[in-house]
């Protein structure tokens, strides 16, 4: 049940009853597939003996089961399935549903669906098969049907020609080993130098990526951000998300190029 729907109360009567009942898997799989108006079958309360007994009869036209793979005959699911009957046990459990609230515009936090009450649970009971010819063929199949393995393995009549061929190193790697060599080599320049060659760069643009003042400045990457922390601002958001730009202290620009 959503924790965000809104719970409509409208003609609520808290003295409404409701059974809570569990049903075999194959059942509800079954119901899923009714047409019509829905109709699944027929519950049938009599009296023996003074005991109520209960039992629900499936439809015959939803009593036919197709194995998972589609193939071969559908098998006849059993159809008398009885109650066995069960007290709530001094709990008190509710029944809700959940749909559609009916207005046109989507809350903020994107839920539309409205819950609404249904009754309270005043008796609990388990729908089982009755054991006969058809519910046993209906085990042997799920029995079958779960013991097949997932994966198979195929044996290739010739061989595979296509060209998913190992290669020592892919050439994505050689490029980035070949850049991170060159990166290393670069000589650092004199402190001053580099100072420069930044508040030069500045004067053309106010934002600059790591990228383009490495290309400038031909300086290592680490010995460059060195250097920025001290003169620069890294944007982490924004719209000039991961650039540089220089601290308020350091900037020399006209009114009209901050407007831009």
């Amino acid at each position: 049940m959503s924790e965000k729907g809104e719970l409509d109360l409208t003609g609520v009567k808290l003295n409404t009853g409701v059974w809570l009942v569990k049903v075999p898997k194959y059942l509800s799989q079954q119901w899923t597939k009714a047409t019509g108006r829905g109709e699944v079958g027929k519950i049938k309360i009599a009296k023996n003996q003074g005991k109520t007994e209960v039992s629900f009869t499936l439809s015959e036209e939803l009593a036919y089961i197709q194995n998972a793979s589609g193939k071969g005959a559908p098998i006849s699911a059993p159809r008398e399935h009885p109650f066995s009957m069960q007290s709530v046990g001094g709990q008190t459990l509710s029944v809700f549903t959940e749909g559609p609230s009916g207005q046109s515009e989507e809350k903020p936090d994107g839920s539309n669906e409205k819950l609404t009450f249904e009754g309270v649970v005043v008796q609990r009971a388990e729908c089982r098969p009755a054991v006969n010819e058809s519910y046993m063929r209906l085990k042997r199949q799920q029995i079958e049907e779960s013991s097949k393995p997932f994966r198979l393995s195929l044996q290739l009549e010739k061989a595979v020609t296509t060209n998913y061929k190992p290669v020592a190193n892919h050439q994505y790697n050689i490029e980035y080993e070949r850049k991170k060599k060159e990166d290393g080599k670069r000589a650092r320049a004199d402190r001053q130098q580099v100072l420069d060659m930044l508040f030069s760069a500045f004067e053309k643009h106010q934002y600059y990526n790591i990228k383009d003042l490495v290309d400038i400045t031909k300086q290592p990457v680490t010995y460059l951000k060195e250097i920025l922390r001290e003169i620069g601002i890294y944007n982490v958001k924004g719209t000039h998300k991961n650039t540089w730009e220089l601290k308020p202290e350091y900037r020399h620009y006209q009114n009209e190029d901050k407007s831009e």
